[in-house]
């Protein structure tokens, strides 16, 4: 090859991966932009941000809407968060029909659909998620970011050497100082992370929460799935719990918080406030690691063959057949198991009830669909419409 065609390859190579990253990075600008529609319920009372709890969060990646539903009524106070990890998206599609959909007759709810959005904004680095995910509902298709465990390094950066968490002074991996379920309860001059758990822990704190409730979805490859995680406070609560969904919806188990395991929402919350607090595990077959392609079929149906044959050699701790695990199933085994325990919290606990109204069970879910209990923005008043 001749200098003079030599330099028409650097020149071409160029330009090609100038186009390329320019592609690239309007695609990322456009998905850390992008704004999901919520449609806020009659039951809604008041919409604050986490920013009002802690001022040096306002304005910032993680000032996040609080939806608060009030009833009027005197009662308990219960707390339901999604989207600790945002690349589980179960948990902000049934935040957000209790946002939409609930109403109360005694005491309050607080809501949270994105408990970290600087993870909802960005995709795993090498594990080829798609970027988006649509539900389908009675007005047409409803958008959704798709996300991360960890909050987005353009926000947190760098991780540390070792990650030792506050206050306890346990080592754990370094990027999970990025990890929202690693770093209660927080800390107030941290990483941006550990400042929204801190955040948090002053809401649950000056709203006076009595049970707070956070929303996962674990891979079919890790033990504590299907299940409950009580902090000891609630171990009553979620042992009943269980016994009751699973003789009565579906199949889910109880686990105790182990007391040494520090940074995790069922620890820390219960430690650190009066509330009692709970964790749910629904199973996620996207997120194995033995699975295919990762792509959004994935994600809403939850059906692989590759987990299925995982599954038959006894490398899996949940079971997964032909029909997967699709998103309905995932959604409506997380709304009953809310409804259920804080029914039995006001049963325990007689003049602090939270009594909801509106928000459908799990057989409703699955036969209706996930997308049947959003509103059409589109014929929603302005005043009534927020972003995720």
């Amino acid at each position: 090859m001749t200098d003079r065609n030599l330099a028409i390859v650097k020149i071409v190579s160029c330009v090609l991966v100038g186009i390329a990253l320019i592609i690239s990075g309007v695609e990322f600008y456009n998905h850390r932009n992008f704004k999901e529609p919520v449609v806020v319920g009659s039951g809604v009372t008041e919409v604050k941000t986490l920013g009002d709890y802690f001022a040096p969060l306002k304005g910032t990646i993680n000032d996040t809407n609080i939806y608060i539903i009030d009833s009027g009524v005197p009662g308990g106070t219960a707390m339901l968060i999604g989207r600790s990890h945002p690349e589980e998206p179960a948990t902000n599609l049934a935040a957000k029909i209790f946002v939409e959909n609930a109403k109360l007759t005694k005491g309050r709810l607080i809501v949270v659909i994105t408990a970290n959005q600087s993870a909802s904004r960005v995709t795993r680095p090498g594990d080829a998620y798609p970027m988006y995910y649509t539900i389908e509902t009675p007005w047409g298709e409803s958008k959704f970011r798709m996300g991360d465990r960890w909050s987005n390094p353009l926000d947190s950066w760098p991780d540390p050497e070792a990650y030792v968490h506050y206050p306890s002074g346990q080592l754990l991996a370094y990027m999970d100082i990025r990890n929202f379920n690693r770093t209660w309860p927080g800390r107030e001059n941290g990483m941006i992370t550990e400042q929204t758990n801190y955040a948090f822990m002053n809401l649950i704190r000056e709203e006076n929460v009595d049970i707070f409730i956070d929303l996962h979805e674990a891979e079919l490859e890790y033990p504590v799935i299907s299940t409950i995680v009580a902090h000891q406070k609630a171990a009553d609560i979620a042992g009943l719990a269980s016994m009751i969904l699973t003789s009565t919806e579906f199949r889910i188990g109880m686990e105790f918080s182990p007391p040494s395991l520090h940074g995790l929402s069922h620890r820390e919350v219960g430690d650190h406030s009066d509330a009692i607090s709970l964790l749910f595990e629904t199973p996620e077959p996207f997120l194995d690691r033995v699975r295919g392609i990762t792509d959004e079929a994935l994600l809403l149906t939850g059906k692989d063959e590759f987990v299925m044959t995982a599954g038959k050699f006894g490398l899996l701790y949940e079971k997964i057949d032909e029909n997967g695990w699709p998103i309905d199933v995932r959604v409506g085994r997380h709304c009953s198991s809310t409804l259920m325990v804080i029914e039995l919290w006001g049963d325990f606990n007689p003049g602090k009830e939270v009594v909801i109204e509106g928000v459908p069970r799990y057989d409703e879910v699955v036969s209706n669909g996930t997308g049947y209990y959003f509103h059409d923005p589109s014929k929603a008043r302005t005043q009534d419409i927020y972003y995720e």
